[in-house]
């Protein structure tokens, strides 16, 4: 049997595992103890998603099964929190300049800034996604006295009003936004991922 963790092959000796089920299992064990979350699983080079899982489990262990195993640390998740908090603070002052280039006739620079928002913001949802895998560590985040998916519903509404102001060049609007709610927001929200 071969088995990879994150494109890295392993040597493992095999005990009485008898099933695909039974290596997992094992190494499910390991990853407890080192504050590691599987995130994808292939055998022999198919993809098992949660509807295959329960009939892989069962296979039995050949030879030539080739086990592999995608996962995500705790520390990864914490330094990704740590990178968007980061570049969330940059992009509080890039913000605050978006009404004045768009006033001065500068609308590819504040476009860019946005696009820079929507990165960063998406980056931010994965991590967010793979903090759930680590509920003990991250599961307790508040922002502004709101767990972190009710804030994040909050702030939704005000994103969308935010591109809809950008696409009809509304400079007004797109400063408050930008000053009143979108920059606050990202404050508060830097800082408390920044501590995790």
């Amino acid at each position: 049997m071969e088995f990879y963790v994150n494109s890295q092959k392993l040597d493992v000796t095999i005990q009485d595992e008898k099933t695909v089920g039974d290596v997992l299992r094992s190494f499910e064990v390991s990853c407890e103890q080192n504050k590691l979350a599987t995130i994808g699983i292939t055998v022999d080079g198919k993809n098992i998603g949660a509807e295959e899982f329960d009939k892989a489990i069962e296979m039995p262990l050949k030879d030539d099964t080739k086990i592999e195993v995608s996962v995500i640390s705790e520390s990864a998740v914490s330094a990704s929190f740590a990178q968007s908090s980061k570049e969330m603070t940059d992009l509080i002052e890039l913000l605050k300049n978006i009404p004045v280039e768009m006033q001065s006739g500068k609308d590819i620079k504040a476009k860019q800034t946005i696009i820079k928002l929507s990165d960063v913001m998406n980056a931010f949802c994965s991590t967010v996604t793979w903090s759930s895998l680590f509920p003990e560590k991250f599961g307790s985040i508040m922002i502004d006295g709101k767990n972190l998916s009710d804030f994040l519903s909050d702030l939704s509404p005000i994103l969308k009003d935010f591109s809809d102001a950008l696409e009809n060049s509304d400079s007004v609007l797109l400063g408050d936004l930008s000053e009143y709610e979108i920059c606050p927001r990202l404050e508060s929200l830097s800082k408390a991922i920044g501590e995790l």
